[in-house]
């Protein structure tokens, strides 16, 4: 019994041999990291502090989105709007009275708010360098690679304990460029 043979067209040599590649794909979109760099700066923007606003994005290893977060106050399940920030102060208002007790760090809340998927050997793109609690998580979910975009609280002890514990772990961590700008305009959708 004879194999029937694929019927070859000059309309599919054409496309397949043409110089230069067929037209269609854009050329002009952000790389990946840009992309999840953004996803973290714009959840950023959820941040009720007045003083740093930080956000997080997990990504696995192919490339998907598996957890996002921002810096926030616990939820405490009695206002429909998930917006509980009005139970805990935002500005120090004595030695028991300051935002640092009370807030969930965006990293905290990107691992927590996570999707079922793995993020073992994956990635987090974050805004601010992560504190000495957030490099724990880090190392407990598996991340092997923090790329930030800041560390301007880089001489206090607690981060300089993150980058201790980050460094022991073998996590590659890298302060994020780009030479890119990203624009958000709803308005051109």
């Amino acid at each position: 019994m004879s194999t029937p043979k694929k019927m070859k067209t000059e309309t599919s040599d054409a496309i397949l041999n043409s110089e230069p590649p067929v037209p269609g794909k854009r050329e002009d979109y952000i790389n990946w990291d840009d992309f999840f760099m953004g996803v973290a700066v714009l959840a950023a923007q959820r941040s009720k502090d007045p003083e740093t606003q930080v956000g997080a994005c997990v990504v696995n290893p192919e490339k998907q989105i598996v957890g996002v977060g921002y810096n926030t106050m616990p939820y405490l399940g009695d206002n429909k709007n998930n917006d509980d920030h009005e139970h805990f102060p935002w500005k120090s208002l004595g030695k028991i009275f300051t935002k640092h007790e009370y807030v969930c760090y965006a990293i905290t809340n990107a691992i927590v708010n996570k999707n079922p998927m793995n993020a073992s050997n994956g990635t987090i793109y974050v805004t601010l360098f992560p504190s000495n609690q957030c490099a724990k998580l880090l190392i407990k979910t598996g991340i092997t690679k923090v790329f930030y975009l800041t560390n301007k609280y880089g001489n206090f002890q607690e981060m300089k304990a993150a980058k201790i514990m980050l460094e022991a772990a073998n996590i590659d961590v890298q302060q994020y460029t780009s030479t890119n700008s990203i624009l958000l305009d709803f308005s051109q959708m």
